[in-house]
C-alpha cells in the first residue's frame, strides 16, 4: 500500500525545502525525501560552514590591521579543531531547527534514498509514496576528475571534514570554490597554491573582478600557476604530488583539493522510469516555470545545471509553489539581474552584464565608469589592498546593465544596488544620490 500527499519533494536542500513549506502553508499535504542532513550543501558542505571559515580568516587578516589603530596585539596561533568543532555543533543546531520547521508546518520527513518507480510513484526502501505533483531538488556534488591517483585529493566536502590545519595546500580549479577556500588556507596561515587550467580565476566573471583578484591573490601569498592540465597524482613520503599533461610537477603537498566543478545528484533517481527527460551531463532541464518535459514534475536549484546559488533555488522553489498552490498565476523566478557574492579576500560583488557581454549585445550603446581607489581602513598603515568598482550602462539614458565590485564590504553593499538594477536604474538616479561618506559604497554614486 502507498501512501499518498499531494506533493513529493525529493530532496531536502535549501530549494526543496522552500518549496516544500510554503505549499504546507497553502494547505498542500506534503513529504520531502533527503538521504542526508537536511539543508542540503549549503548548509553542511557550502555556504554556511563557508562563511564561518570566512570569518575566521577575515579576522586573521583584521589582526594583521590592529597595530595600526594602536592597538598592542598578540597573536599566539590559530586553533583550528576547536573552530571546526563549533562550526559543526552549529551546523546540527541549522539541521535540528529545519526538523522542527518541518513538523511545524505538517510536512512529512521521510529519511532515505528517492527512487522512481514511475511518474506518480517513489521508492524509499521498501515504502512506496505517492503524489500528484513531483520536485526534484536533489542539487549536486564536487567532480573528481578522471585522472590517475584524483582519488587522493579532496573536494569542498573534504575540507569541512578536516581535523587540523594543513601546512602544505594545493588547489585545482578557478571558481567560487577554489578562490574561496585557498583565501581560507592562505588567511589562516597554510601554504597555499592554486592552479588553473586557462589564464586565471573567475574566467565568466568581468575581466576586471579576474584581474583585481589576481593581484590580491598574489598579493596575500597566494600562488597561482595557469596553463596547468592535470595528469595524475601521486602519493611520496613528504606528500601528495601532482603532474600536469606538459610535465611540470605541483607538490610535494599535504592536502590536494578538486575544485573542478559539480555534477548533478540524479545518477540514482531513476528518472528514465519517470519518463523525465535529463541532458547530457545528467541536468534535468526545465523552462522557465521550472516545468520538465513531464507536466507534473518540476525540477529547481542545482539540479537543473541553472544559476547554481542556494538564495536561487530557495526563491524558485516559493515561486513555484506560489503557483502552483497559492493562486498567482504565472508567478516564477526571472533568472536575470541575479546579484552574487564571491567570498574571497577581500570580497567580490557582481550582478548583470559584464563589460564584454553588454559589449556584444549593446555595441556602442555601451558606456563604462570604473574606480579605483585604496580604502580609508588601510589609510593608517603600510599593508594596502586596492578596491576597484565598474558600472556598465547602456543608451541615451544610460541604464544600468552591469554592478560589479572588488573590495571590502562589496558583499554588503551590493544587495542595495541589486534592487535599483531591477527597479531601472539609471546613471542619472546614482549621480543624484547623496553619497554616504566616508564609507566605500559611496564611490557607486559618485563615478564620473
Amino acid at each position: 500500500m502507498s501512501k499518498k500527499y499531494d506533493l513529493l519533494v525529493v530532496g531536502g536542500g535549501s530549494g526543496g525545502l522552500a518549496h516544500a513549506q510554503r505549499a504546507a502553508e497553502y494547505g498542500v499535504s506534503v513529504a520531502v525525501v533527503e538521504h542526508g542532513p537536511l539543508g542540503g550543501t549549503c548548509v553542511n558542505v557550502g555556504c554556511v560552514p563557508k562563511k564561518v571559515m570566512w570569518y575566521a580568516a577575515h579576522y586573521a587578516q583584521e589582526l594583521k590591521h590592529a597595530a595600526d589603530y594602536g592597538y598592542d596585539v598578540s597573536v599566539k596561533g590559530h586553533d583550528w579543531a576547536a573552530l571546526k568543532s563549533r562550526r559543526d555543533a552549529y551546523i546540527v543546531r541549522l539541521n535540528n531547527i529545519y526538523e522542527t520547521n518541518l513538523d511545524k508546518r505538517g510536512v512529512a520527513y521521510i529519511a532515505g534514498d528517492a527512487k522512481f518507480i514511475d511518474a506518480n510513484t517513489i521508492a524509499v526502501g521498501d515504502e512506496r509514496y505517492q503524489a500528484e505533483r513531483v520536485v526534484v531538488a536533489t542539487g549536486g556534488q564536487p567532480i573528481v576528475p578522471s585522472i590517475p591517483g584524483a582519488e587522493l585529493g579532496i573536494t569542498s566536502d573534504g575540507f569541512f571534514a578536516l581535523e587540523q590545519q594543513p601546512r602544505r595546500v594545493l588547489i585545482a580549479g578557478s571558481g567560487y570554490v577554489a578562490v574561496e577556500l585557498a583565501s581560507v588556507f592562505n588567511g589562516l596561515g597554510s601554504e597555499t597554491k592554486v592552479i588553473v587550467r586557462k589564464d586565471g580565476v573567475l574566467r565568466g566573471f568581468d575581466k576586471m573582478l579576474s584581474s583585481e583578484l589576481i593581484d590580491a591573490m598574489r598579493k596575500s601569498g597566494i600562488a597561482l600557476e595557469t596553463g596547468v592540465v592535470p595528469a595524475s597524482v601521486r602519493s611520496t613520503d613528504d606528500g601528495l604530488v601532482l603532474t600536469a599533461e606538459d610535465g611540470r610537477e605541483f607538490g610535494p603537498v599535504d592536502v590536494l583539493l578538486w575544485a573542478v566543478g559539480r555534477s548533478p545528484n540524479t545518477a540514482t533517481l531513476d528518472l528514465d522510469k519517470a519518463g523525465v527527460d535529463m541532458d547530457e551531463r545528467g541536468f534535468v532541464p526545465t523552462d522557465e516555470m521550472q516545468s520538465t518535459n513531464v507536466e507534473h514534475i518540476h525540477a529547481l536549484g542545482d539540479v537543473t545545471g541553472r544559476a547554481a546559488l542556494t538564495p536561487v533555488a530557495i526563491a524558485a522553489g516559493r515561486r513555484l509553489a506560489d503557483r502552483l498552490y497559492g493562486g498567482m498565476a504565472g508567478r516564477h523566478l526571472d533568472y536575470n539581474l541575479i546579484p552574487t557574492v564571491i567570498f574571497s579576500h577581500p570580497t567580490i560583488g557582481t550582478v548583470g552584464m559584464t563589460e564584454d557581454e553588454a559589449g556584444a549585445e549593446y555595441g556602442d550603446d555601451i558606456k563604462v565608469y570604473t574606480t579605483g581607489f585604496t580604502p580609508m581602513f588601510y589609510a593608517l598603515g603600510e599593508d594596502r589592498q586596492r578596491s576597484a568598482m565598474k558600472l556598465i550602462t547602456v543608451g541615451e539614458d544610460e541604464r544600468v546593465v552591469g554592478v560589479h565590485i572588488f573590495g571590502d564590504g562589496a558583499d554588503e553593499m551590493l544587495q542595495g544596488f541589486a534592487v535599483a538594477m531591477r527597479m531601472g536604474a539609471t546613471k542619472k538616479d546614482l549621480d543624484d544620490t547623496v553619497a554616504i561618506h566616508p564609507t566605500n559604497a559611496e564611490e557607486i554614486v559618485t563615478m564620473r
